[in-house]
Parts: structure tokens; sequence; C-alpha cells
């Protein structure tokens, strides 16, 4: 009966994870502001064969290492459908850093640590969402998280060598698919100061020489991408070539680090991100702070690896002027795993449910108030959905509808749960939500989002003989063609982009057309002659064909701040 009771323990905590991050996979387009550029640039390396070099249209892509590229183009080599290939390595990898929490917690403690640290996890705002976006994130969380298990079963359940190899070979595979892969290593740090503490229990000898097989495994996994690639950049004699591998080696990481150039923040940023992104785990860090430091104090060297860990990302990425929530994210998994051993007897107290059912509250309130909102027609939500998403007025609708739905729902998990089980509310209410996200929401928000309708509206208006060239474009914009299209660059200002795009018109003015994105015209295209095709991604976009140029397009002053500006604003988001 035990056994049958914890295989349907296990079963659910699988089929729901399946369930809430697999929902809605394959009936969407990849959407800003990431997914397009890492999906055409894997789409590029199944069209030209170049997996070693990644491009964006004509240019070098040097921004991230390719791993996350290498998995969407393999599994599309496979399944042949973008749709289920670019977003299913993250879904793979979620799932899988929710095995590594469930079977480490298991390990440390009992089983029921484990479940309860996995659902602790699968429910965190910040690990959904970006579970259910195709970014490179959810993958460096896998590596680290499967770093982190590797290195705390030799460290607390060993010796166990081969764990200790995977540990950090797989680091390294988190290093070749985000830099900060190498911040897993960063669970020796706690590790040593136990052993110089002389806290029982952590296994650590460096004078073993199976203890440095470990940093030779870690290297190895980093020269599966580094060795190929830099042997073929230099022996190339493209100085094209050098410099991507100048630029993803040493601007793109150590500069980026020690000079962040974008997403400037306070030093206390993540101590605000965590405590609104790390919900509804995060809600009950006041009484597991005074837990945590019992446990301590009693030198369970368990809680100091973990916390000392967690504690250590979160330094490491205030320290810089750039930041992003995603930064910390990989640090959620070990903080889930250390919060989970107090959650039986923290979801008995009162005070902690009632914090819970608020939470559940005040998520049933918003989801109400937003449906009741666009179905009575307020105008600051359609003006937003209308105007800067392009969505149309049947859309916000829909979406009131589900809001109206939702919030129905919370009311009923509410009610059912019951004062001392509100946790089970704010799971119910969660669910509900992240599979009406996926199964609603994609559909609804695909086109405009995608920006395949627009795209879809430009081939419509060109006819299918018609030839396309991209000015100020966006990586959607080349992705949802339906036809081989012209660029002049993506990082090149905006109006050389013109010049170029216009001088190639003219070869074959009849066929050709350039679409532009509004930000970038000038004062040399008639707007009366061009057609405003429509917005997507917040930014209008215009079809020029070449009656509308009119005399030179040479900028003026006011136009170079405007694109530097403006263009600025979008390499930023890059």
């Amino acid at each position: 009966m035990l056994k049958t009771r914890e295989s349907r323990e296990f079963w659910l905590l699988a089929l729901m994870a399946l369930l809430v991050l697999g929902a809605g996979l394959g009936m969407r387009d990849p959407w800003p502001s990431d997914e397009p550029r890492f999906a055409l640039v894997a789409k590029q390396m199944v069209l030209s064969g170049d997996w070693l070099f990644p491009h964006r249209g004509t240019e070098l892509y040097s921004d991230k290492p390719p791993m996350l590229m290498w998995l969407q183009a393999a599994l599309y080599t496979v399944l042949r459908d973008w749709r289920v290939a670019f977003l299913l390595p993250t879904l793979l990898a979620s799932l899988g850093t929710l095995a590594c929490v469930y079977d480490l917690g298991r390990r440390l403690w009992t089983r029921k640590v484990g479940l309860y640290a996995a659902w602790a996890l699968l429910f965190a705002v910040h690990f959904t969402f970006q579970a259910k976006k195709a970014q490179i994130d959810p993958l460096v969380v896998f590596f680290i998280t499967l770093a982190n298990y590797g290195l705390l079963r030799h460290l607390l359940c060993g010796p166990a060598w081969r764990w200790w190899w995977l540990g950090w070979f797989a680091a390294g595979l988190g290093v070749i698919t985000k830099g900060v892969g190498v911040l897993a290593l960063f669970m020796l740090v706690p590790a040593l100061a136990a052993v110089a503490m002389g806290w029982p229990r952590v296994r650590l000898d460096l004078r073993n020489w199976r203890f440095w097989v470990g940093p030779l495994a870690f290297l190895a996994a980093i020269a599966l991408w580094l060795v190929p690639m830099v042997l073929a950049a230099t022996g190339s004699g493209s100085a094209e070539y050098r410099a991507y591998m100048n630029d993803i080696l040493f601007r793109q990481t150590a500069k980026r680090y020690a000079q962040s150039w974008d997403h400037h923040q306070p030093w206390w940023y993540f101590l605000a991100t965590m405590p609104s992104m790390w919900v509804p785990a995060f809600l009950l860090v006041p009484w597991a702070i005074p837990a945590w430091w019992r446990r301590l104090r009693r030198r369970d060297p368990r809680y100091l690896l973990l916390l000392g860990w967690w504690l250590l990302i979160v330094l490491f990425f205030s320290i810089p002027h750039g930041k992003r929530d995603v930064y910390i994210l990989p640090a959620l998994p070990m903080f889930c795993l250390a919060l989970a051993p107090l959650l039986p007897g923290l979801l008995r107290r009162r005070d902690v449910q009632w914090v819970l059912g608020g939470f559940a509250l005040l998520l049933t309130v918003a989801l109400l108030g937003i449906g009741v909102a666009m179905l009575g027609g307020e105008p600051s939500f359609e003006r937003k959905l209308i105007l800067e998403r392009g969505i149309d007025t049947s859309v916000t609708a829909a979406l009131g509808w589900v809001g109206i739905a939702l919030g129905s729902w919370g009311v009923v998990s509410l009610v059912f749960s019951g004062a001392r089980r509100f946790h089970l509310a704010v799971v119910s209410i969660l669910a509900m939500a992240w599979v009406a996200y996926g199964l609603v929401g994609y559909p609804l928000f695909n086109d405009s989002s995608s920006a395949r309708g627009l795209m879809y509206q430009v081939g419509q208006r060109i006819g299918p003989d018609a030839e396309l060239g991209l000015v100020g474009w966006k990586e959607q914009n080349l992705l949802m063609s339906d036809r081989p299209v012209r660029t002049f660059g993506f990082k090149r200002r905006w109006y050389l982009q013109l010049q170029d795009g216009r001088a190639w018109q003219a070869q074959a003015p009849e066929r050709r057309w350039l679409l532009v994105q509004q930000a970038a015209l000038l004062a040399c295209v008639d707007r009366a002659q061009a057609e405003r095709v429509g917005v997507a991604n917040r930014r209008g976009w215009w079809l020029v064909p070449a009656r509308a140029f009119a005399g030179p397009c040479q900028p003026s002053a006011v136009d170079l701040a405007r694109i530097r500006r403006e263009q600025g604003k979008e390499e930023g988001e890059d």
C-alpha cells in the first residue's frame, strides 16, 4: 500500500508538471524578445548546414553560445515541425530540473521532502513562466541544477565519484550554453567552509586524485564547442570569424559582467525580484529564516551548502550594474530544496495558511477584475492591446471571458479548499491559469506576437511573385516571411539599410517592395505613396514601393538622434 501511494504521488507530480509546462506545445510560433532570434538562428543552421558559426540574416550572431540553437535545429531535423522543435528543449530541460530537485530532496532527506521541493519549484511563478518560453535560461538552469545534483551527491551522500565528475561536466555544458554555467562550482565555497569548520558529513578530499578528474571533465565539456570554433575561426583567415570569436569569448562574458552596458539596476534589485517572482514559495521565507538558523546552529551541512550557494549567486549578480530577473533563476531550485523540509510543518500553521489564502484571493480578484475591465470596454486595456500589440476587439473580448472563467475557478478553489488547505487553492488557481495561458492564450496572441499575422498581410498585399526586402527588421519578420527575403544587415544603422534597400529596389522597381519599420522611415519616403500594413510587437510597419521614394535618403541630425535612440533600445532588448 505504501509503494502504491508513493507511486501515485510521484505520477501525480509528473503528470501535473507535463500538463502545466507542456500545455500549448505546438500551438504558437516564437514570440519576442528572444524566441524569434534563437529560432531564426536554428533555422538558418538547418538551411545553410553551418552549425558552428550561427547567423542572424547575413550577419554572424555572437551574443550567445549556440547550445540552445543546436538543440532546436537537431529536434527540427527529427520532428520537421518548428512550432514543436523551438519549445521542446526548454520543456525537456525544465522537466529535467524538476527531476533533479525531486531526487536530490529524496536522497538528502526523504521522498516526501523531494515531492515538496518539486511542487514548490513547479508553481514558483518565475520558474513556470520561463519554462514555457524558448529561451536559454531554462536550459542553463537545468545544467546548473544537474551540476549541483552531481556535486551534492558526492559532497553530502558520497563518496560518489562518478556523480562528482558528472557535476563538473554539467557545469561545463552550462558554460557553453550561457557563460554563467560556471556558477554551479560556487557550491565548493560553502563546502570548503564546512570542512574548515569541522562540520560533519561533507566529503571534500583534495588529496584524492579522483577529485581532480572533475576539473578535467569541466574543461572537456567546454572544449566540445570551444576547440572546433577556435580552430575554425583562426584557421579560416576570415576577419569576420575572428571578430565572432573575440566577441563571444571576451566581450559577451567578462566584459559584459565587469562593464554592463544595458539593464542597469540598483544593487538591491534582486532583493525585490525574489519576493515578487518567486511566489508563492517565497511567501514562507519569514517563517523559514528562524528554522534555517536553528538548523545551521546544529551544524547541518545540507542547509549550509544550499543556502550558502543561493546567497553567493545573489551576491555575484548584485555587483555589476546590469541586472535582469532571469540572472538569479538558477538559484531558485536550490532555494526550493532548502525550503522543502520545512513545508510539512509550515503548512500546518494557521498564519501561513492565511497568507497563502490571501495570495490566492489576490489572484482571484485580479483575474476577475481584468476580465470585467476587458468585457466592459475599459479604454486603457483596449488601447494598450489594440494600438501597441495589434490585437483586435474580438481577441480582447475572448481574453475578458477567460479572465472571468479563471476568476470563477479561483472562487471555487478557495471555497472547496477550506481554511486549513489554502495551499491547494493556490496550486489549483495557478495550474488552471498556466494551462489556460497555453491552450487559449497562445492561439489568441500568436498572430500579433509572432508577426505571423503581419507577414501574412504583407504576402497577400504584394502577391506571390513579388520580392521583399526588410529595413529596420526584427527576427520574427524574417522568420515568418512566406518567401525568401533580402536583408541589408541587422545591427547596421537603419538609414544605411534604407539607402541600400532603395538601391536594391531600383533594380526591379515593379516587383520589389520594402517592409520598413516606422521608426526607420526618413523624409525621402512619401507616406502618401506608401502603405501602413499594421502593428506587431509594439511597432508600426510600412510597405514602401519604389514610387514612394523622392529625393536622397540622408538623415537629418534629428533623424540620427532618433534612430540612435530607438535602435539602441532594441539592441538593449537583445
